[in-house]
């Protein structure tokens, strides 16, 4: 005896149409980089491969934390790249001060396809209109109080908008 269980094809079919409809989840970051780093292999994109394997070890280190228990929050994958972003920014900054034009091509390279995962940003027109609900929600009136601002508006444009820039728009609605 085989094991195998015979079913006329109408019964299978009929078991098919009754299995509740799969949840088609979005694409997890880690799935995304990992299509990217065999794309960037076969195209042999030497550039883009360093900047996907570097987000690769970033979510690799972000899920071997203690307390992270294997998974990583959306959140917390936003954070990540954006840590990445201002670390090649800041590498790029250093570099022209060194005159060092090779290793500023190889980041902008990086930069540019980091970016590419990073939700789209805020615009300074969006930040400022937050920072204003912000400031008539709290009462600031002088720069001695724009850690009450900072506080609030930080929490609801975490990895929305670039902090220097929420920075700059709250020191200039409370000058």
């Amino acid at each position: 005896m085989s094991g195998i269980i015979h079913m006329p094809e109408s019964v299978w079919k009929l078991k098919i149409l009754l299995l509740p409809p799969q949840k088609t989840k979005p694409m997890a970051l880690e799935e995304t980089i990992n299509n990217d780093i065999k794309e960037a292999m076969m195209a042999k994109d030497e550039g883009r491969l360093r900047a996907v394997r570097a987000i690769k070890s970033e979510i690799i280190k972000a899920k071997t934390e203690k307390g992270a228990g294997g998974v990583i929050s959306a959140e917390k994958e936003v954070q990540m790249l954006q840590k990445m972003v201002k670390q090649r920014r800041d590498s790029i900054s250093e570099f022209e001060k060194a005159n060092r034009q090779d290793l500023i091509a190889k980041e902008k390279e990086e930069l540019a396809v980091i970016e590419k995962y990073l939700p789209a940003m805020m615009s300074e027109d969006e930040v400022r209109e937050v920072v204003k609900q912000a400031i008539a929600t709290t009462g600031a009136t002088s720069q001695k109080e724009m850690g009450k601002v900072m506080g609030i508006v930080s929490k609801q444009l975490a990895g929305k908008a670039d902090n220097k820039l929420v920075a700059d728009g709250v020191k200039s609605l409370l000058a």
